[in-house]
This record gives C-alpha cells, sequence and structure tokens, in this order.
C-alpha cells in the first residue's frame, strides 16, 4: 500500500481515544464515584452491544452441535472473534461497541466449544484441532460456499486456535489474523501455575452480582463495565437451585459476607462437611467450564504457535503488553525484519487495541 493510501485511511478514522480517567494512575470508574458511592455490579444484557443473537447449527460426525454466536453491523468485512479459555463471547462485548462505531465492519463474537451457550455433543473434546474445525465449520453454516472477507482475531486460547483455524486454511476468505495477549513461550512457562490459579478460584457464587464483584476486586477483569456484561457467560445456575429472580435476594458484597463468617471452628468444621446439595442452594451460580478438566489439551493449543503464526502467508497482527513478552522464535523473527505483520503495544497501549485494529483493518482490504 502506498503512503497516499495509508493516509488516506487513517484520514477517515477518528482520533484515538482518551487515557481512561485521564491519567494519573487511577481508573476511570474510580474518577467518576464520588466518595461514598458505591459500585453496580447488576448485570448488563448483551444487547446493550450486539445486534443479534443467533444459533448456529453444525453437523458431523457426533450428531448436531449448536454454537451461540452474537453479531453487529451489516456491512464491510467480518471481524470473528475468538475467546480466551474460560470466557465467552461476551468478553467481545465492550470492544464490539468500541470497533463497529470507528470502522465499517460485521462482528462475529463465536462461544467456543464447552463455553457459554454453545451446545456440543463431544462437551470434553477441546483439542486444537477440534476447536478449530469448529471454527471453519461455523463460518460453512453461516456463509456458505461464498463467505465475506475474515479476519480472524483470537485472545490467550483463543488466539491460538485462530492461528490453528488460519494454518489449517479452514476459512477460505481469510484475509488476516490478529492473535491478542499470547506467545507461545510465556504461555508454556504459564502452564505450570496454571491449577494452581484456578484452585485459589472461588467455586461457588451466591449471585451473579457477586461474581461480578469478585472478576474486579480480584483483578481478573479490569474493566468493570466489560465484567457486567461478560460475566453472565462464565458462570451459570446450578442445577435445583432457585431462579434468576429469587436468587437476587442472595446478594451479598463479598467484604461483608468475609465479616459475617466469625463462627468458632466447630461451626466451621461442621460447614467444611456440608454436602454438594446444601452448597449449592447456597451459592446459586458456578463456572460454565471447569477449566482445570481441560489441563491435557493446553500444551497442543501453544506448542510450535509461535512457527506456526509466522508461516501463516496472511497479513497478521500480534498485540502485547510489551516487546519482552515475545519468545525466541518471535525475536529472531523480528530481528530479521520477517514480511509478517507484527505490531506490539506497551502496557499503556493495550487497552487502544480496538483502535490499533481499527487502524490497520482498511490497510488489509486493499494490500
Amino acid at each position: 500500500m502506498s503512503a497516499l493510501e495509508k493516509t488516506m485511511h487513517l484520514g477517515r478514522l477518528p482520533s484515538r481515544p482518551p487515557l481512561p480517567g485521564g491519567g494519573g494512575g487511577q481508573s476511570g470508574a474510580k474518577l467518576r464515584m464520588g466518595p461514598g458511592r458505591k459500585r453496580d455490579f447488576s448485570p448488563v444484557s448483551w444487547n446493550q452491544y450486539f445486534e443479534s443473537m443467533e444459533d448456529v447449527v453444525v453437523e458431523n460426525e457426533t450428531g448436531k452441535d449448536t454454537f451461540r454466536i452474537y453479531k453487529s453491523g451489516s456491512e464491510g468485512p467480518v471481524l470473528l472473534l475468538l475467546h480466551g479459555g474460560g470466557h465467552s463471547a461476551l468478553s467481545w462485548a465492550v470492544f464490539t461497541a468500541a470497533i463497529i462505531s470507528r470502522i465499517q465492519c460485521r462482528i462475529v463474537a463465536l462461544d467456543l466449544r464447552s463455553h457459554g451457550e454453545t451446545k456440543v455433543k463431544n462437551s470434553e473434546d477441546l483439542s486444537a484441532e477440534t476447536m478449530a474445525k469448529d471454527v471453519g465449520n461455523v463460518v460453512e453454516a453461516m456463509y456458505g460456499d461464498l463467505p465475506p472477507p475474515i479476519m480472524l482475531i483470537g485472545h490467550s486460547m483463543g488466539g491460538a486456535i485462530a492461528v490453528h483455524t488460519a494454518s489449517s486454511n479452514l476459512v477460505p476468505s481469510l484475509l488476516g489474523l490478529c492473535m491478542i495477549d499470547v506467545v507461545e513461550g510465556t504461555a508454556m512457562d504459564a502452564l505450570n501455575s496454571m491449577q494452581n490459579f484456578l484452585r485459589g478460584r472461588p467455586k461457588t457464587f451466591k449471585s451473579l452480582e457477586n461474581a461480578i464483584e469478585w472478576s474486579v476486586k480480584s483483578g481478573q477483569i479490569r474493566n468493570l463495565e466489560s465484567a457486567r456484561v461478560s460475566m453472565v457467560g462464565q458462570v451459570k445456575q446450578c442445577e435445583g437451585t432457585l431462579s434468576p429472580e429469587v436468587s437476587k435476594t442472595l446478594v451479598e458484597g463479598i467484604i461483608e459476607e468475609e465479616e459475617e463468617d466469625e463462627e468458632g471452628s466447630e461451626s466451621v468444621n461442621k460447614r467444611k462437611k456440608e454436602d454438594d446439595t446444601e452448597t449449592k442452594k447456597d451459592h446459586p451460580y458456578t463456572w460454565r467450564i471447569e477449566l482445570a478438566k481441560t489441563e491435557k489439551y493446553w500444551d497442543g493449543w501453544f506448542r510450535g504457535l509461535s512457527n506456526l503464526f509466522l508461516s501463516c502467508p496472511i497479513p497478521k497482527l500480534l498485540l502485547l503488553a510489551g516487546v519482552d513478552r515475545l519468545d525466541k522464535d518471535l525475536t529472531i523473527g523480528q530481528m530479521q525484519g520477517s514480511r509478517s505483520c507484527c505490531n506490539f503495544l506497551d502496557s499503556s497501549q493495550v487497552y487502544r487495541a480496538h483502535w490499533w485494529i481499527s487502524v490497520r483493518l482498511p490497510w488489509l482490504l486493499v494490500s
């Protein structure tokens, strides 16, 4: 693309979004809140961010699988969004609203198998090969033999699946690939401590509000707005528990719950012996997927990922929190001036990912 074409495309884009809260190290939410005001942890509906929701039925050798997708936009290339492990398509809600307001495109956010509202026959098979085939099958079911130009964008596990999908040529109209916050070297190193992280999470929550509050206060989700819409896709109601309307009466703050737990050692020991039924009665929400049971697939998601990414013969974006996150293969590729279109954002710029993609996407369309 010529410098003139780049200038023309950039001129059509809005300016970069401001720093949250205007800088100063404080979050925008804290700056907007006056002293003594409590943050709102109530859930928000998906339809405030997406235009429509659809269940795509895919037929395969095991029967019929149903994949939940959320869509926005009616014209332009398709950005097919793949979420990270344990998350759902709703994790892209805030991103979708931001990107749709900046460029002409279509958004398709997909609940991967065993995540969100997607229902598959073999829910225990989370191999990279199977999930990559799922992506290709969903595209075929939606668009038939003439799919529109598609850009795959994946975060963490979703980024790995996007690379496996691209390298296997499962999306014939693929025009670009974007991998966010995942590198083979650092991902493989992190797997050693993943089980400890999962064991440290609460097993159940008293309400959706309680789950949202935990996600924000624990730092799992740093954006309160995103937490309010996306945690609905990460937790589910335990079987045989109260209805969502009745369960709202169980809402209690995390801090308040800890303060009330001042019983003696005898009652504490008694609580530990409660059976699963009682636990579910008191805590009506639990995780939709038990990530600890997927450990046997983790290696297959990430091993060899960097070379696969670099070898994909399409324009590529790599968004990281800093160049220090690069592993050996990507560092060598960068130093050798690889033709791969890799861009690295430092930690102060990561929140502008939607702006960065909106700048690069027009270039992909005419390159």
